[in-house]
């Protein structure tokens, strides 16, 4: 049960907040690419970031068998970078465009590495483990081009409105 309870959360959160990230400026406005922008930086790379993070650095056996691997002392490293991402992210929120740019080809740098990682264990040995494949590799793979696509869009705007 329990560990029924912590599959379906490590499954659905990141899509949850992807789809927060993009439900919050829909609903509540300011519909730009800006907010957009900021909104999935927050809750889709910023908390997921973080999420992740600690999951790989506090529940390394359970991280591993999501992902579809072995426990490695790897995970700690990975746990750090997702943590140092996801608090980077975050705080871009609040930053200037300039600041988001940096994070946004950061995290598009990052995701297509994973990405390409991820497609390379499907291929090569099979791991369809839902931290693998499915719903996550997915938005590794879109969360990259929508950043880079509002970015550009943002940066053509003729004022920049600010969330806070």
């Amino acid at each position: 049960m329990i560990g029924e309870a912590i599959r379906a959360v490590l499954t659905n959160l990141p899509l949850t907040l992807f789809v927060l990230a993009l439900l919050i400026p829909t609903l509540h406005g300011p519909r730009s690419a800006d907010a957009y922008l900021s909104w999935l930086l927050l809750l889709s790379v910023g908390v997921d970031g973080l999420w992740a993070g600690l999951f790989h650095i506090f529940m390394p056996q359970t991280a591993a068998r999501f992902i579809g691997w072995q426990v490695s002392p790897f995970q700690f490293e990975m746990g750090v970078t997702d943590i140092a991402f996801g608090v980077t992210a975050i705080a871009a929120f609040w930053r200037s465009l300039g600041y988001q740019a940096a994070m946004v080809t950061f995290i598009s740098l990052l995701y297509a590495g994973l990405a390409a990682g991820h497609i390379r264990q499907i291929v090569e040995t099979g791991n369809f483990a839902p931290g693998n494949g499915g719903v996550l590799l997915a938005l590794t793979i879109i969360k990259p081009v929508l950043l880079i696509w509002l970015l550009m869009i943002a940066r053509h705007a003729p004022q920049r409105s600010r969330l806070v």
